[in-house]
């Protein structure tokens, strides 16, 4: 597939996947398309070789997996990890604010967003709503995009803000709360966010239990550049990584051992969740795919000793305008291919056989690749290996693509990088 249309893939995908309940909603449908089946934690499994299978265990992290046609017991898993969640806002529980002649709704700063970045810009909700039902241990759950620009932050006029250009930090509490509505003659309402919910979701307001609401950026990705070179988007980070595990979980064609793909939540406040990579949920689904295929926890310990794990996350590339800010000899750039994330105190994770391994399997799928290396001064941030890894001891790696503007609302990439990274998924999950 030529670069511009697996590009174009990606912002299909992008522009579904609003919220992490909606990237996992959209990867089950692409699952389902190619013919997987859906397995619940709760239940004892009987898994058959050739099959392809998926795991929601919460709305917002998707596993998936496929047993390939000639597997064994003793043959290796390949395993690959990203995140499903992006740095934003949320909309607090007690969302109201009027403000003279304004509605305007309280919000959280959810992970590391550029603020800035979030101004003057059409805003939307996407989430998910708890709703009364007959068993209180099981609410009735729903998940609601609007899919139009509801929200706005806007800047203060450089009139009366006038050392704006000087550079301003933003208060959380105050500037970054988004303009919702008018003040309309009946103000009687004291939950008018509430009664919104309720009639987008065309139920009484009083069923509404609670709520888990993102604000999200909805400008549509497109490309940019004299060549159309860049691809410009919200939330690259990380679902660029996210569309090459779903295609080479579904693409890859290994016939021995068993392939697994881990879409896990709250990377971007540390991974600390039920959810989160920092739990015992892959390793519990590990188990549980040994005791589907009748076999014991020891055939599950002799068959990691052999397997490799990706950590697949997006990477800095070097900025034009500050090219001091990075290594002098390791850095990489927009349109050169998947970068290897190199760190010696482990914030990435690698060792040197396993970065080996992954460049014989670039070559094998002629996918162009670089090495990052943080400047010496300069620590970087972390990232799902490092977490992943100390619960399961396999060889691993931290890989991505490169970003410029990382956590801005808007993020850019290159438009050939998308097809060396699907290209390198597919490779993995097929030799």
């Amino acid at each position: 597939m030529k670069a511009k249309e697996s590009a174009k893939e990606l912002l299909s995908f992008i522009k579904e996947a609003t919220s992490p309940y909606h990237v996992v909603e959209e990867g089950i449908k692409y699952l389902k398309k190619e013919g997987f089946e859906e397995l619940d934690l709760k239940n004892n499994w009987k898994l058959e070789k050739g099959k392809g299978y998926y795991i929601k265990p919460y709305g917002t992290s998707l596993f998936s997996f496929t047993i390939g046609n000639n597997w064994k017991e003793g043959q290796n898993f390949r395993i690959a990890a990203a995140h499903t969640d992006h740095p934003g806002f949320r909309v607090k529980p007690n969302a109201d604010i009027k403000s003279g002649a304004y509605r305007k709704l309280n919000t959280e700063v959810y992970g590391g967003p550029i603020l800035n970045t979030w101004m003057d810009r059409p805003l939307s909700l996407a989430g998910r709503v708890a709703l009364r039902s007959d068993d209180p241990f099981h609410p009735e759950m729903r998940i609601i995009d609007m899919k139009k620009p509801i929200l706005i932050i806007p800047n203060l006029a450089i009139h009366i803000n006038k050392e704006v250009n000087k550079g301003v930090e933003l208060n959380r509490q105050v500037d970054t709360l988004p303009l919702f509505s008018m003040l309309e003659e009946d103000i009687s309402d004291e939950k008018f966010f509430l009664s919104f919910l309720a009639k987008e979701l065309g139920v009484e307001k009083d069923r509404i239990l609670d709520y888990d609401m993102y604000i999200y950026n909805c400008e549509e990705g497109g490309f940019v550049g004299l060549k159309e070179d860049f691809v410009s988007c919200p939330r690259l980070d990380n679902l660029t990584s996210v569309w090459s595990l779903l295609k080479g979980i579904t693409e890859g064609k290994r016939k021995e051992g068993i392939n697994l793909i881990a879409l896990y939540d709250n990377e971007e406040i540390g991974s600390k969740t039920k959810q989160g990579a920092d739990s015992a949920l892959l390793n519990l689904l590990l188990e549980k795919i040994m005791r589907g295929l009748k076999l014991s926890e020891d055939s599950l310990y002799s068959q990691i000793t052999d397997s490799f794990l990706l950590s697949v996350d997006v990477a800095h590339g070097v900025h034009p305008n500050h090219p001091e800010k990075y290594d002098p000899t390791n850095y990489t750039a927009l349109n050169e291919g998947i970068v290897f994330k190199i760190d010696s105190n482990q914030r990435y994770t690698f060792d040197t056989e396993a970065i080996a391994i992954v460049q014989q399997l670039c070559e094998a799928g002629k996918v162009k690749y670089q090495k990052f290396v943080n400047r010496s001064d300069m620590p970087g941030g972390g990232t799902l290996g490092p977490i992943i890894s100390s619960w399961l001891p396999v060889k691993t790696v931290d890989i991505g693509i490169p970003l410029l503007a990382m956590h801005s609302s808007r993020e850019l990439m290159g438009t050939k990088d998308q097809a060396y990274l699907d290209k390198l998924m597919v490779t993995f999950f097929s030799l």
